[in-house]
């Protein structure tokens, strides 16, 4: 296994997240000091490039676009807006978008781009208790809203898109329907939500309840066209949950583990969806796999 790379960020205030782009290259951070920094990453290497000033509040997180859109990062504020950045020359950044005044009326807690087959498109979710949909129209080259109201009463804090191909597409032996939008989000209200667009209308399909306190964040798994749906769920109450699917609707729960005392931050699921990595309360990552009598084991180096 790969060694860990530590370095200084130079941020002045604390990190809250990290995201490599799609390469593997460069590294975006953000931070409550307002700002969100650009690294370069070489083997144990790494080389700041730029710094991009903004946001009029803490950074809380930072999604990298599909390259097949150039080289794009979404940051997300507690300002209440959403910056989209473009690396329009070689380390030189300017907003290309940044979300009207009026869409959120508090902080913004997550960003989630769409799978890059769907078009450019960003889940937003806020803690005005709405998740907002900016999607990107190459024809008039402005940046289009749908908001879905009353998601979770307090607020929304996370959101994560399923696999834009629908699960078992790989061996189902008709023809691919096409591709599906749906997304998954999290809520104050100890709950998760399930939506699905058909024909630009987002409706909601499913509402999971097991948590016994707020759910920190939601990750929907890769599924490669298997038949196979699944979402991994982590609360203030230390739980992890994965929801598998059923075929003939509904979602069915499974514990991978109990954290208490400490809370749960954030999930991260292998490109395959075979593994899921959890951020506890305790500073600590670990990771799980599901075993062939569906029990999620921890590994262990």
């Amino acid at each position: 296994m790969a060694g860990a790379l530590t370095f200084e960020s130079g941020h002045t205030d604390m990190v809250h997240d990290a995201q490599l782009d799609y390469y593997g290259r460069k590294l975006a951070t953000c931070s409550s000091d307002k700002t969100v920094k650009i690294f370069e990453i070489v083997g144990d290497q790494h080389t700041h490039l730029a710094d991009l000033k903004g946001h009029d509040g803490p950074v809380w997180q930072v999604a990298w676009a599909h390259p097949k859109y150039g080289s794009l990062l979404a940051s997300c504020s507690f300002d209440h807006r959403v910056i989209v950045w473009k690396e329009t020359q070689e380390n030189q950044w300017q907003q290309v978008y940044i979300t009207p005044s009026t869409l959120h009326t508090a902080s913004i807690n997550s960003i989630s781009w769409a799978p890059y087959e769907l078009g450019l498109i960003l889940a937003v979710a806020s803690s005005d208790g709405t998740t907002s949909i900016l999607e990107y129209s190459s024809s008039t080259g402005n940046w289009e809203t749908v908001k879905l109201p009353g998601s979770h009463a307090i607020g929304v804090t996370a959101v994560s898109w399923a696999p834009s191909v629908p699960a078992g597409a790989l061996v189902s032996a008709k023809a691919p329907s096409g591709f599906v939008k749906r997304i998954v989000t999290a809520g104050c209200d100890n709950l998760i939500k399930v939506w699905k667009c058909v024909d630009g209308v987002w409706t909601l399909e499913d509402t999971l309840q097991g948590h016994t306190d707020w759910v920190r964040d939601v990750a929907w798994a890769p599924n490669l066209g298997l038949p196979k749906s699944c979402i991994a769920s982590a609360g203030q109450d230390g739980q992890v949950f994965v929801w598998s699917e059923r075929q003939g609707g509904g979602w069915e729960k499974k514990l991978v583990h109990d954290f208490k005392p400490v809370p749960v931050w954030r999930l991260s699921w292998s490109t395959t969806g075979n593994m899921l990595a959890v951020s506890d309360g305790n500073n600590s990552v670990t990771l799980w796999k599901e075993t062939v009598d569906g029990v999620f084991q921890q590994i262990t180096h």
